[in-house]
């Protein structure tokens, strides 16, 4: 009931997700986490029993809450605010890892190169500054650390060093921030699909195109954010992690919003770095080592991490190294403590391994804390548009056009 309750209060305040996480957490100190999940994923109908049902009512109460809230936003009960520059939302209608941070790279990257002056704007989950917000970085160097900033910014601010990246709940206020302080002439939001309070000119939705839909239910019962229904609110949709127009998951959605923008894209893997123990380092950027992953090949790795898609960076290692001896996954945004790096040390040095391998978000939050000598991998992807890049660029460009495109530049 209390769950149910905070999810209910915190969709007028726009966060509808953060009670959801934050109890999932909690829970997850209990080992519970894995049997929610499973319940998450269960494409069983009718599953019965204490769990399936509790979960299938709270996402009753969600759904009625989210078909109110964006009932308000689309008769104007509540009103949605218009910076004066162009406006990008990055975002998806499910939970876990679509490429959400890859993508605002990618679109901050490709903004820039059409002569705009972009600026990210995140929520900056878990980080200290999330609620009052903040500047994790200027067009020169990173100003925060990884704590306040939250691991997902801090890595935006670090592969991008002249893209400004702000974070904080009220992203009006901090995108009137951007456009004072450092007079950005256009904004990215990263996860902003359901931040609705900002107007937006371009909203691009991801779409995993392993993953799908999940089981097809809303939150907590399933990985729905929205019903997909909510697909119709964006002016394009990127399939991500595809490799072919001919996947199941690209013709389902032309089907299912038939005459929408439809994009491919898949996460190109490489190495940002490989550091010893005490290296702290990433505030310095290293040149990614695209796709060579020559290093692993004939090495033992333990690998773990801390994401929404955990067995996905598994399979991938898995793929580029010899053999992987050992793996410990974590929830999203994972808090390491300093007996948990212990923990990954040990197992490592125990099964000999060559290398330890894990994540950029991973490493912000370990960083100078594995005492070893065994040398760390950090691995990253990148989102590469194979045959749909030119065609992207060309949409992108003409949907930033428009109405007074050369003035936005001039700001």
């Amino acid at each position: 009931f209390d769950i149910a309750q905070a999810l209910i209060l915190n969709f007028l305040q726009g966060r509808p997700m953060a009670t959801f996480y934050e109890t999932i957490n909690l829970m997850a100190s209990f080992r519970i986490m894995e049997k929610i999940y499973a319940v998450m994923t269960d494409p069983t109908p009718g599953r019965t029993g204490i769990l399936p049902v509790f979960l299938r009512m709270a996402s009753m109460l969600y759904g009625a809450g989210m078909r109110i809230r964006s009932l308000g936003y689309d008769q104007g009960i509540i009103t949605a605010e218009k910076l004066p520059c162009r406006v990008i939302s990055v975002g998806n209608i499910t939970v876990g890892g679509t490429g959400k941070t890859p993508m605002t790279i990618r679109i901050a990257e490709l903004a820039g190169n059409m002569g705009f002056r972009p600026a990210i704007l995140s929520r900056g989950y878990k980080g200290g500054l999330e609620k009052r917000g903040g500047i994790v970085s200027d067009q020169t160097r990173i100003l925060i650390p990884p704590a306040m900033a939250g691991d997902e910014p801090y890595m935006m601010a670090r592969q991008l060093p002249g893209v400004p990246v702000l974070i904080g709940a009220d992203r009006v206020r901090m995108g009137n921030a951007a456009i004072k302080t450092f007079a950005s002439n256009l904004i990215v939001l990263d996860d902003g699909f359901q931040h609705r309070r900002l107007k937006r000119d371009l909203d691009l939705v991801l779409v995993d195109d392993r993953s799908f839909f999940g089981n097809g239910r809303l939150l907590p019962r399933g990985l729905l954010r929205e019903p997909s229904s909510a697909l119709g609110r964006a002016h394009a949709i990127i399939l991500t992690r595809c490799e072919s127009y001919r996947s199941i998951s690209f013709r389902r959605l032309a089907a299912m919003v038939p005459g929408k923008p439809l994009f491919t894209s898949r996460h190109a893997p490489y190495i940002d770095g490989i550091y010893n123990g005490k290296e702290a380092g990433p505030e310095k950027r290293h040149e990614p080592i695209i796709d060579d992953f020559s290093v692993l090949h004939d090495a033992g790795v333990f690998v773990f991490s801390g994401i929404a898609q955990n067995g996905e960076f598994l399979r991938m290692i898995s793929e580029k190294a010899k053999s992987v001896k050992g793996f410990m996954a974590f929830p999203d945004h994972h808090p390491y403590t300093d007996a948990q790096c212990d923990d990954i040390v040990r197992r490592a040095q125990s099964l000999s391994a060559d290398y330890l391998v894990t994540t950029e978000k991973d490493y912000i939050r370990v960083m100078g804390r594995l005492q070893t000598a065994v040398p760390l991998v950090v691995a990253g992807v990148r989102i590469d548009f194979g045959p749909d890049a030119d065609r992207f660029a060309d949409f992108l460009k003409n949907r930033l056009a428009g109405e007074g495109y050369e003035a936005y530049k001039r700001q």
